[in-house]
């Protein structure tokens, strides 16, 4: 008996261990199934309800979206949230009413965040899209404004006050009688006094290198272009000077006496009188000379 027991305890001991080993193997079977099972249907509702978030899309109202805009930035002073609500009213709504007020508020609000390129495609979109509408004016004004706030100082390159002069004649010339003709008028001289600057600031580092000749050309576009800047008046003495130094007398005196006619008291006529003077010459207009027909042509000579 005791030798048959001990036979027996063994082989039982042996299929005990088979059958937990089994039994794993079974397991893990059906692990690797279910995970392939679950792989081959991943777009499945077993799959999506593990996986997936709710992603259900709830349209809302345009006006909803809308007041809600406004609400973000008069209230919250948030424009930048502002802008996402009016951009959902333009997704949801497309072909309202609702988003084309959204799309210029969108635009404007851009606009109050600093965030200028994106209020330029919004409202240049507006533009396109509602030409005929009475806030296109506003749209195009929005615009020119975008690239006037651009505007770098004299020192870099002046291609936004370039575009911003562009935009802002736009605005003149399509929308003469509109509420924003006038801001516009007022920006566009600032954006020309702008590239005037820029004219006689190259002008003056050529003078300083006595290169007249450069300096002539940059103080002539000054004066035939920008008359109505506060460069001008410089850019007649400094002309004055140029022509003078080159020896061509002529030209300095007209530059004199249409700077003193147009600017009798400016201290910079004052320089241009007695440097002509100094040549034992006095101001006197050729009427002939660009100085004398840029003048012409404004009436202000």
């Amino acid at each position: 008996m005791s030798a048959q027991r001990m036979t027996l305890e063994p082989r039982n001991s042996l299929r005990a261990s088979n059958l937990a080993r089994a039994g794993r193997s079974l397991r893990l079977v059906g692990l690797v199934a279910l995970a392939i099972s679950l792989s081959g249907c991943g777009t499945g509702a077993l799959w999506d309800k593990f996986t997936q978030k709710d992603d259900t899309f709830v349209e809302e109202p345009a006006d909803k979206l809308y007041n809600e805009g406004l609400y973000l930035m008069n209230q919250r002073k948030d424009n930048k949230a502002a802008a996402k609500k009016f951009e959902e009213v333009d997704r949801q709504h497309p072909y309202s009413d609702w988003a084309r007020k959204s799309l210029l508020m969108s635009a404007y609000s851009f606009y109050n965040q600093g965030d200028y390129d994106s209020c330029i495609g919004a409202a240049t979109r507006y533009v396109t899209l509602h030409p005929g509408s009475p806030d296109a004016a506003y749209a195009q004004y929005l615009i020119a404004a975008s690239h006037y706030d651009q505007i770098p100082d004299i020192s870099r390159d002046q291609g936004r006050t370039e575009k911003a002069i562009a935009a802002l004649e736009e605005v003149i010339r399509k929308y003469p009688t509109s509420e924003y003709a006038n801001s516009a008028k007022a920006k566009l001289e600032g954006a020309r006094d702008q590239l005037a600057g820029k004219e006689m600031d190259v002008g003056r580092y050529y003078m300083e290198r006595r290169d007249y000749t450069a300096a002539i050309n940059r103080f002539k576009t000054v004066v035939t272009r920008y008359q109505t800047t506060r460069h001008v008046e410089e850019a007649l003495a400094r002309l004055t000077e140029a022509y003078m130094s080159i020896g061509i007398v002529g030209e300095a005196q007209t530059a004199a006496a249409v700077l003193g006619h147009n600017f009798p008291d400016s201290r910079w006529y004052k320089d241009a009188y007695n440097l002509v003077k100094s040549g034992g010459l006095e101001p006197s207009e050729n009427k002939g000379s660009y100085i004398s027909r840029a003048f012409k042509k404004l009436g202000l000579g």
